[in-house]
């Protein structure tokens, strides 16, 4: 069985980073905060990139993907989610973008 090493690109990071900051926003907006939110986001984004370690090609083929290789990663979380767009190269898993599906420029 082979596995996968998976990398994330420096965009990916920084969607990451932008989305930990849009859950933020979206929590303190609420009623009911949830200071723990970015905790949770991270987890939840750990568990389902464990999942590119041994079976990326069990993911959906990207929407407009030019290549079978090319990928995208469901990763649920509260009451939307988020998809991880990545393309298989040998034993390697690129993680090269990330995004929240409520964000207003997701497809």
């Amino acid at each position: 069985m082979t596995r996968y090493r998976v990398l994330l690109a420096e965009e990916a990071a920084d969607d990451l980073l932008r989305i930990e900051d849009l859950s933020i926003e979206r929590d303190l907006a609420g009623a009911t905060p949830d200071l723990d939110v970015v905790r949770r986001l991270r987890g939840a984004v750990d568990r389902a990139l464990r999942l590119l370690e041994f079976s990326p090609y069990s993911c959906r083929k990207a929407a407009r993907a030019l290549h079978d290789n090319q990928r995208e990663l469901i990763v649920p979380f509260g009451n939307a989610g988020l998809v991880a767009a990545f393309e298989v190269r040998g034993d390697v898993v690129r993680i090269g973008a990330i995004r929240h599906q409520l964000e207003q420029d997701f497809h």
